[in-house]
């Protein structure tokens, strides 16, 4: 039975957050909202679109329609300015593809933003799947979407493995009945993913080639 590996996006194959605060800040400025320090925006991603605008705009939820429009059309030309692909990442996802694992992306990210990106930064790589925030099929932490990646392929739960950098991709993956794997290069801090059952973590990304391969 072939291995599949499912990725998160941002925070663990991209460095995206420089453009997504970028496009949410000049947002939530055309419409008289203060700018957010990017730092902050560790803990207003993760959720998708939706759920990071709502986490923006805070009590003036009147304004929430108008800078979610705002923002999915600035990200979507802004997208590829400050962001980049973590260090040793593609060489990473290239050596998983040649071993025969079918490599994936599972993230909230709107679907055609998730495939701008993953194209503009992994021209190269040949990905299974790419499943962004679909209409009909629950967010993460739901892990609907990783089992219907898994029943797309015909993959054994047991032979799939989840990696993110958020305590949203542990509940997933373990929710799934996947492997996780915690990136310690992303968004939030070691503590975070052992509290919600990360089962392995790791520094760098062939350290993932090793486990998957093993």
């Amino acid at each position: 039975m072939r291995k599949c590996v499912i990725f998160d996006l941002d925070g663990t194959l991209v460095h995206s957050l420089p453009d997504i605060a970028a496009a949410m800040n000049r947002s939530l400025q055309k419409y008289g909202l203060p700018a957010i320090e990017e730092s902050a925006y560790k803990y207003k991603v993760g959720n998708g679109v939706l759920k990071l605008t709502e986490r923006c705009i805070g009590e003036h939820k009147e304004m929430y329609q108008q800078v979610l429009d705002a923002y999915r059309a600035d990200y979507a030309e802004h997208n590829q300015v400050n962001s980049h692909a973590y260090r040793g990442v593609p060489e990473m996802l290239k050596a998983l593809c040649e071993k025969g694992v079918d490599v994936c992306v599972l993230t909230n990210k709107d679907q055609a933003d998730a495939e701008r990106v993953l194209a503009h930064y992994f021209p190269d790589v040949r990905f299974s799947i790419i499943r962004g925030r679909t209409e009909g099929v629950p967010l993460k932490p739901d892990p609907a979407g990783a089992l219907l990646i898994a029943k797309t392929l015909e993959a054994d739960i047991a032979d799939c493995w989840y990696v993110g950098d958020t305590n949203t991709d542990m509940k997933c993956g373990n929710a799934a009945g996947m492997e996780t794997i915690g990136v310690l290069w992303g968004y939030r801090p070691r503590e975070e993913l052992t509290a919600n059952g990360a089962r392995h973590l790791v520094s760098e990304p062939d350290e993932i080639v090793d486990l998957i391969t093993a």
